[in-house]
This record gives structure tokens, sequence and C-alpha cells, in this order.
């Protein structure tokens, strides 16, 4: 009989902290007929334990095994502190994204305004047209305004922001874009204005490559997202980060950022868009205050200036008119030049501009065509059936239900009527040098010719009539005045427009008629109406009767 002892250690740190050692004593038997393999109560060995000493007894009090309360504070604490750990890690982790990603939208935005601009590319595909050898290198027309028009866009013209006023198609766009070109549009940032303040948001946001925090992981987890706003909320946003930009840069380059919004007449004259032009006017006095950023707004009509002008205290306003005789010749001989390589002949450059001016989308047309006479004959035309379709009066047979329209009609006509009448009593209308010098009247004094103030805003609009910006009513060109010179020459048309007018005049004066009706008349009884001091009597005197008289009665 042999005996065999082995010796067991089990740890544990997450349930017990303690050591237990169980001694156990195999014995084995084989002389008998029954054998117990293990034995249920430890043995003393006769051998002496030279291990490491047993562990001490626990406390009194105490029991061997761990009790449920302390399994489950253990367990609990050790929840928590993963819980703290994780939630530091993640918290961690958020506020790098939360850093970078303002990083990143700054970082963004000043690249926005690195050399070389889309508007540039999108520019620069409609002149990759082939030129001829005789051509000269660039068919760009340089006007009086270009030098200014540089200064401004390459931030050496500080200290103001900028109104670009004047028709449509007379080069303002253009010049903006050479200018831009020239520099490869270092620090300058190009869009176009919307009606609907959603898409002038949108625009803006390509401009400056600002995502309006559309693109940030955060909104997720907030109740209310960054874009759970307005659109003019997100424009002042915007020009929040553009401020930022704008001050590095300063410290860096030196020179303002530029800022144009193209076409802002496009911009509805209601309370959202006067509340866009005014907080786009609230930045750009500041900003020229500080010489951060040199906003540029470019408009065809009028409107746009009378609201600025309320609260303009740094704006400049260029006038763009159209080209002189001489330049407009010179841009017509290049333009003709480089879509079919010939010289016209200056009798033909100078009947071209007595028909069409100096407006450059005009000569653009014209050079374009292979008769340029009849494109002239063709843009007055257009012109003509423009103004007609717009505003033709119907006569005095007209029906009441278009009297609105038709006052609308007549005090365009008549204005232009007055236009022709006046060009008869000034004393030139056509300079040598200078070229076509077109009839105009002060802005009051065309409110008082048409007897409203409401109407010549809206023909501003509508390209019949041009309003300058000294005040200054004429028609929106040199096409559109001849066409007023051939409807007021038509046979009959003054009388046309004099029925017109009488007829609105009728109209208005049965509205204004009320009817009264006196019963007692109809039975043959009259009134009687005497004026005595203090008032007016009136007395019914009834019909008489036969064999007996009326009495009277006072009403």
């Amino acid at each position: 009989m042999f005996s065999t002892r082995a010796t067991c250690r089990f740890m544990s740190g997450a349930a017990r902290n303690y050591r237990t050692t169980i001694t156990t004593d195999l014995r084995i038997r084989y002389a008998g007929p029954k054998t117990r393999l293990f034995s249920s109560e430890p043995l003393r060995s006769s051998e002496p334990d030279t291990g490491s000493p047993p562990p001490p007894p626990p406390p009194p009090g105490q029991d061997a095994q761990p009790s449920l309360l302390s399994k489950m504070v253990e367990a609990a604490a050790t929840s928590l502190a993963s819980i703290i750990v994780l939630g530091a890690g993640f918290g961690l982790a958020a506020y790098g994204y939360h850093k970078s990603y303002k990083y990143m939208v700054l970082q963004k935005m000043a690249n926005a305004f690195e050399p070389g601009d889309p508007v540039l590319e999108l520019a620069a595909i409609g002149k990759d047209l082939p030129l001829s050898s005789t051509a000269p290198t660039t068919h760009w027309v340089e006007r009086p305004e270009q030098p200014i028009v540089d200064d401004i866009v390459a931030g050496r013209s500080s200290g103001h922001y900028h109104l670009f006023i004047g028709d449509k198609g007379t080069g303002k766009s253009s010049m903006l874009l050479e200018a831009m070109r020239k520099i490869e549009g270092d620090g300058v940032a190009m869009f176009e204005a919307h009606a609907d303040l959603e898409i002038f948001r949108i625009r803006l946001g390509k401009a400056l490559d600002y995502e309006f925090h559309e693109d940030y992981i955060g909104g997720y987890f907030s109740e209310r997202g960054p874009r759970d706003t307005t659109a003019l909320l997100d424009i002042e946003r915007a020009l929040n980060k553009l401020e930022k930009v704008a001050l590095r840069r300063r410290a860096k380059v030196g020179r303002p950022l530029v800022v144009i919004i193209n076409q802002m007449h496009l911009i509805r004259d209601d309370d959202d868009g006067k509340d866009l032009i005014e907080l786009l006017q609230q930045r750009a006095e500041q900003w020229a205050a500080a010489n951060l950023v040199t906003m540029v707004f470019n408009s065809d009509d009028y409107w746009v200036y009378e609201r600025l002008k309320q609260l303009a205290t740094r704006m400049d306003v260029l006038t763009i008119m159209d080209l002189p005789k001489a330049q407009a010749t010179a841009a017509l001989r290049n333009y003709r030049q480089r879509y079919f390589g010939e010289a016209p002949s200056s009798e033909i450059l100078e009947q071209v501009y007595d028909r069409v001016g100096g407006r450059l989308n005009f000569l653009n047309r014209v050079a374009k065509s292979s008769d340029m006479l009849l494109a002239c004959d063709k843009i007055k035309e257009t012109e003509k059936t423009w103004f007609l379709n717009q505003c033709w009066i119907l006569g005095e047979e007209m029906d009441d239900d278009v009297m609105d329209q038709q006052k609308w009609a007549a005090a365009a006509v008549v204005l232009a009527t007055a236009l022709v009448d006046k060009e008869k009593e000034m004393e030139t209308t056509y300079d040598p040098q200078v070229g076509h010098v077109l009839p105009s009247y002060p802005l009051y004094k065309a409110q008082e010719i048409m007897t409203r103030v409401d109407f010549v805003r809206a023909f501003d609009r509508l390209n019949l009539f041009s309003i300058t910006s000294d005040a200054q009513v004429r028609a929106s060109s040199v096409p559109m005045h001849l066409a007023f010179q051939e409807i007021v020459a038509q046979p009959g048309f003054r009388e046309h427009l004099q029925g017109t007018i009488d007829r609105i005049a009728s109209i208005e004066s049965l509205g204004r008629t009320r009817e009264l009706v006196a019963k007692d008349l109809v039975l043959g009884g009259k009134y009687e109406i005497r004026k005595v001091p203090g008032g007016i009597d009136v007395t019914l005197q009834e019909k008489e009767e036969e064999g007996g008289k009326g009495g009277h009665e006072n009403d």
C-alpha cells in the first residue's frame, strides 16, 4: 500500500481574494476486495510540508466564502469603471472630431479663395473659339471702368464696398471676370444671386466651399441639428465663418478678400429679400471698415440701389453705361475679325452704331450675323414687339375688366410719348464723338407725367425703361428708343391714346358714381329744396288728387 499527496491551488482575482489549499490524500489499497479511490476527509501527512505556509484563518465573524452582497458590489464597481473608461474614450473622440471638423471647415473655406475659380473655368469654355490669323490676341474690348474694377477685385482698393449698376448687356459681369482672370481668382469668390433664399444659400455655400454642417455627424446625437433653421440664419453662419477666414488671411497676405454677388436684381423686392439685402449690407459695412472683405454687388435694376442707399455709409456706386461711339466701333471691328476674319468699313460700323448704340451684347449679336444691318433691324423689331406685348393700349372700346392692366399700359405709353416729344426740344441728340444722347426725365418728373409712382420701377425690371444711378428715366436702349419713335409716329396713335385715357377715366367715374331712386317722384310728387338759416329744408309735394288738394309733408 502506498499513498500519494496532491496539492492544488486555485486563484481568482475577480470573485475572491483569498487562497485555499486543499490537500487530498489518495490511498489505493490492493490487498482487500474493496478499493477507495478518494477520501472525503483530508489526512495528515507523515512528511512535513516544505511549501508555502498555510493561509491564516479568516477573521472571526466571516465565512470562508464571499457573501452575495460583496459579489454584487464588486460587479457593480467593475461595470462602473468600464462605463467610465468607455465614456471618457467616446468623449475624447467626439471632442477631437468636433475640433477637427471646425478646423476642416475653415481650411476648406480658405482653399476656396486660392488661385483658380470655377466661375473662371466656366467663362473660359465659352471663349475657346477658333481665332483667325488677323484677329487680335484677345477679343476683349477694355472699357474705361476696367482699371477701377481691376483695383477692386485685386484688393488694392479697400475701405469701401461697391455697387455696379447699369443696363442689361453693358458688360458689368464681363469686366469682373476679366479682372478675376488677371489675378487667376486669387482671394476672390463669385456667385449668382437668386430669388429663392434656399438656392441663394446653396450658391453661397458652393462659392465658399461651406456645407452648412450638413455633413456633421454630431447632428445625429442632438435633438435639433445645426440645419434645423432658416436659410437666412445659414447665410449668417456662413458669413461668420468667412469672417474668421478673412482675419487669418489678412494677417498672412495683407489684403482683403473679395466676394462678388452677381445679379442682385433677381432678389425679390419683398420682406425676405429686404432682410437678405440688409444682412449682406451690414456685413459689407463692417468688413469695409476693418479692411477684411470687399463686397461687390452687381445689379441691373434701380430698386437695389434705393434699398442700399438707406443704410449706406461706405458704399461706392459705379454706373456702367453703353460704350461711346469710338469704343463701340472698335469693339464691333474686333468682334467681326474674330468671327469672320474681316475688317468692315467705317460706314458700315457707323450705321450699325446708329441703330443699336454701344450696347455690348447687341454689338456681339450683330457681329455674329452675316448681314449686320439686317441683324440691327431684327434687334429693333424684337424690342418693339416686347414693348407692345407688355403694355399696348386697347382704345376706348376696351372692357372694364382690363382697366387695371390698361392703367399700367397707358402709363408706359404716356411716358414713351413724353420721351419722344422731349427729343424734339433737345438741342442735340447725337454727338459725333460721344454718340447717342437719349432724352430722359428725372424720376420725380416721370412719375408726375404718368400720375403714378409705383409703375416706373416695374418698367425698369422689365427692361422697358431704365433708371440710372442719378435717378434719370430714359429708354432702356437705343433700339428701344427707336421703337418708341416708330410707335408714336403711327397714324392715329395720339387719338388712340387719348381714347384709352378717356375710357379709363369714364370707368373710374362710373365706379365712383352712386345711383339714388326717389319713389315719391314716381307717384307724381316732387321735392322742394330750400336753403334756410342753419341748414337745408326739403319738402315733399304730393300729386294733387281729383276734387281735392294734396298736402305738404316735411322730409
